[in-house]
């Protein structure tokens, strides 16, 4: 929020497809329609955003540039604008693809060189050259996708314990320990999925004893059961998003759970949709209920508004973000859309 106490979204893009860098846009607290009030490009491509907080409580939003030679750059976002924090600091990866601020680290998801690499934080938030990187090995069955580990996305558990790797490239998530004095990371455990998965993105039941890992290459939903206590993430189903499968090719992109843990959502490119299920009492058992349209073209990201009362697709092809309004059903209602070139992803400060 700003010195208003308003809710503002950030939302980040593709330069290289025309798009504006990151777009600033105020919330409105009623309908949750966004308005764009600035954008800053200082870096290209700022396709992923995090948002983190400095030792004064300030928020700070950072993005990766996902270039070949890839790096990261810091924005204080406490005024009115964004204003930069330092210069862009590469991270000694190639095409990072998403990160994620864990313990006073930024920690990026390199999908060009399959590695994940972290940087340690000044007081002030200002992002250090790397401390450590780590480089995944392995492949997959996938002749084009998968012959060389891309690691996707980074996540921290819901107990601040560990960093979870999701690498598309390897059918594999990687659960790592970091030790916060010296930035170094290390693999603790490694989940493997079926063969030709293509892991995207995983995301955390409330409850933080689930994780749902989304399929990029196969249109499913892996079941894994989380135990912080030992680092353990163990597969125990598995749920396809297409019964009969989709009648286009399809690339799952962005899962999202409802705070109560009673719904979750998968945004599909191809298909252009939003495939909502319902999760039971255990958590075990996603089943699909229906899909939606998402508005607009190849989602590639899907974000909650922080009251978990509406939804948010970043849709890159066809260049706006959508906004839909949600009920006890989970079912998606369309409300209202902003034009945002190439648009990649969307955070709330």
């Amino acid at each position: 929020m700003d010195g208003t106490g308003a809710l503002r979204a950030f939302i980040g893009s593709f330069t290289s497809s025309g798009g504006q860098g990151i777009t600033q846009t105020e919330v409105d607290p009623r309908t949750g329609a966004l308005t764009a009030t600035a954008t800053v490009a200082t870096v290209p491509d700022p396709s992923y955003l995090a948002v983190g907080h400095r030792d004064t409580g300030r928020p700070v939003v950072y993005c990766v540039s996902e270039t070949a030679r890839g790096a990261v750059a810091a924005y204080d976002v406490s005024g009115p604008g964004l204003r930069p924090l330092g210069d862009p600091v590469q991270v000694h990866g190639a095409e990072p693809t998403h990160l994620a601020v864990c313990q006073d680290h930024l920690v990026t998801a390199n999908y060009g060189s399959g590695s994940v690499s972290v940087l340690p934080l000044a007081a002030d938030g200002t992002p250090r050259s790397p401390s450590s990187r780590l480089q995944h090995e392995g492949h997959g069955p996938h002749p084009e996708r998968q012959s060389a580990p891309h690691a996707h996305q980074v996540v921290q558990d819901p107990s601040g314990r560990w960093v979870l790797s999701v690498d598309l490239g390897t059918d594999s998530v990687r659960v790592c320990a970091l030790e916060t004095h010296s930035g170094a990371l290390s693999v603790h455990s490694t989940t493997r999925l079926p063969p030709g998965t293509g892991p995207r993105h995983l995301a955390f039941h409330p409850r933080g004893e689930h994780a749902y890992v989304l399929g990029e290459l196969r249109p499913t939903v892996a079941v894994c059961r989380w135990d912080a206590a030992t680092g353990a993430l163990r597969q125990v189903g598995e749920c396809a998003l297409f019964q009969h499968g989709a009648d286009v090719p399809v690339q799952p992109s962005a899962p999202v759970v409802s705070h109560d843990g009673r719904h979750m959502w998968a945004a599909v490119r191809g298909t252009d949709s939003i495939v909502v299920l319902s999760l039971d009492e255990t958590g075990d058992r996603p089943e699909v209920v229906t899909s939606v349209p998402c508005g607009g073209r190849w989602p590639r990201d899907l974000v909650l508004h922080p009251s978990g009362s509406r939804l948010y697709a970043a849709n890159e092809r066809s260049g706006d973000v959508t906004w839909f309004d949600l009920d006890r059903t989970g079912v998606p209602r369309r409300a209202g859309a902003l034009t945002v070139p190439s648009a990649s992803s969307v955070v709330f400060v």
